[in-house]
C-alpha cells in the first residue's frame, strides 16, 4: 500500500508534533518539574505515605528555601520530604512543645494538636551558613535535623513541593 503525498505530509507533521511533545516533556521534567513518592509517615497529616507529589526544581535557582516550604532533599542513598524550619543564621529551639525561631514563637497551623504535643524539647541550635534545619510534620517519628538527618546543605535541596498528584482523590496544593 502506497501513501499519497498528502498522507505522507500529514504523517510527517504528526511525527514532528510527537517529537516536539516528547522533547518538551523531557525538558520540563529535567529542568523544571519532577515527581517524587512520599515514603513513610514523617509528613503526616500534610502528606501521606504513598502519595506522589510534583515538585518545582527551578524555584531555588531563582530564590532560596523559605521557612515553611516543603522541600525534597536528595541524599546519596535516599531522598526525603521535609519542611524548612530554620534558614542559615537562624536559632531554632523547641520548648514545652512550642517552636521558637530567633526567640519568637512560631505558629504551626500545619500541625495537628497531637503532633505539636509530641514535639520534645530541643536546642537551641544555630543553623550554620549554607545549611537548613528541617523537620517532618509528624514530629514524634520524623527523622530530621534533630535526630539523624542533621543540617541540610543548600545543594541537597532539589525542589519545593507544589502539588499532590496521586492518588487523584488527594489532588491539590501542598502547604
Amino acid at each position: 500500500m502506497r501513501l499519497s503525498e498528502q498522507s505522507k505530509k500529514e504523517w510527517l507533521e504528526w511525527l514532528k508534533a510527537i517529537a516536539v511533545a516528547i522533547t518538551l516533556a523531557f525538558i520540563l521534567r529535567t529542568f523544571f518539574f519532577a515527581t517524587s513518592i512520599v515514603e513513610g509517615a514523617s509528613m503526616d497529616p500534610t502528606l501521606q505515605n504513598g502519595e506522589r507529589v510534583m515538585f518545582n526544581k527551578i524555584v531555588y535557582y531563582i530564590d532560596e528555601p523559605a521557612r515553611g516550604d516543603i522541600v525534597i532533599i536528595e541524599r546519596p542513598v535516599k531522598s526525603y520530604v521535609k519542611r524548612v524550619i530554620g534558614q542559615p543564621g537562624d536559632t531554632v529551639e523547641i520548648r514545652e512543645h512550642e517552636l521558637y525561631v530567633n526567640g519568637e514563637k512560631e505558629t504551626q497551623g500545619y500541625l495537628t494538636e497531637e503532633a505539636a504535643s509530641a514535639t520534645r524539647d530541643f536546642g537551641p541550635v544555630e543553623v550554620p551558613e549554607g545549611k537548613y534545619f528541617v523537620m517532618g510534620d509528624n514530629r514524634s517519628i520524623s527523622k530530621d535535623s534533630r535526630n539523624g538527618l542533621g543540617f541540610v546543605e543548600e545543594e541537597e535541596i532539589i525542589g519545593r513541593t507544589e502539588l499532590v498528584i496521586y492518588p487523584l482523590n488527594q489532588w491539590g496544593l501542598t502547604n
